[in-house]
């Protein structure tokens, strides 16, 4: 993993990534979906998919991803739209990644679904992402 240590993060928090989602690819527990959403973002950034698939729903995962099956992908913003939490275990995050493909630029828009198993959070499943732009 790239050493980031006063680089702002890029899930675009404002933070430092030291401070933001570095202690989450590291261990710790992350506190809400929206944060576990980001942290999943800037492991896709970072090429982190042993990170991806910990925090994915068991009951959902694949058993690996391809991260560099399309070359030249480059991850390059993100914004989140909205955030709901659907009951005290279960939230939604609504978002537009932004990313490039050989120089093309691409944007996917999600509204992914989190459910709480414990204190962890873990992705579950895309939703259907109406009204987000």
């Amino acid at each position: 993993m790239p050493k980031a240590t006063l680089t702002l993060c890029p899930c675009e928090s404002g933070q430092v990534y030291v401070r933001c989602c570095e202690p989450y690819h590291l261990g710790a527990t992350v506190p809400t979906a929206v944060a576990l959403m980001r942290s999943r973002y800037v492991a896709y950034y970072l090429g982190l998919e042993v990170y991806l698939l910990k925090t994915w729903h068991p009951d959902t995962r694949p058993l690996k991803l391809d991260l560099f099956e399309i070359e030249n992908v480059r991850w390059i913003g993100l914004q989140v739209k909205s955030t709901q939490m659907l009951d005290d275990r279960t939230a939604t995050v609504a978002f537009v990644a932004r990313y490039k493909v050989a120089g093309k630029a691409e944007r996917l828009v999600e509204n992914s679904l989190f459910k709480r198993d414990g204190e962890s959070w873990f992705y579950w499943a895309a939703v259907e992402a109406e009204n987000l732009l």
